[in-house]
Order: C-alpha cells, then structure tokens, then sequence
C-alpha cells in the first residue's frame, strides 16, 4: 500500500505544480498590458487549467486517503 500513498502523492504534486504554473500564467498576462479582450480569451484558457488542477490534485488527495485506509 506503499506504492498508492507515493502514487498519490506524485498525483496531488502535479495538481499542485499545475495550479503554481496558472498563478504565474496569469500574473504574466495581467503585466503583458492586452486588450481586454485577448486578456479574457487567454485567462479562459487558465480557468480551464486551473479547474482541471484542481481536480487532479483532489484525486491525488483521495488516493493517498484509500492508501492509508488500506494500511
């Protein structure tokens, strides 16, 4: 049962590197100045990101959970 708490584990840490790389994706886009515009068609891009993130790293959190239910 080893193995599925590290294997949640490496999920929920690319959650979590995903969610860091849309705070830096949008913090990039905010100084980029854009139009209004553009700025809301690429930060659609993010949420989408972000929301899919966020999914992995709940999943990640739940393997670890059955992991340590297991043990």
């Amino acid at each position: 049962m080893d193995a599925l708490i590290w294997t949640g584990a490496a999920i929920s840490l690319l959650g979590v590197i995903a969610l860091i790389w849309c705070v830096v994706y949008v913090m990039r886009l905010r100084k980029a100045g854009l139009d209004d515009a553009v700025l809301r068609q690429r930060m659609q891009k993010a949420v989408v990101i972000n929301f899919a993130a966020l999914a992995v790293s709940t999943l990640g959190l739940m393997v670890v959970i059955i992991g340590i239910f297991l043990q």
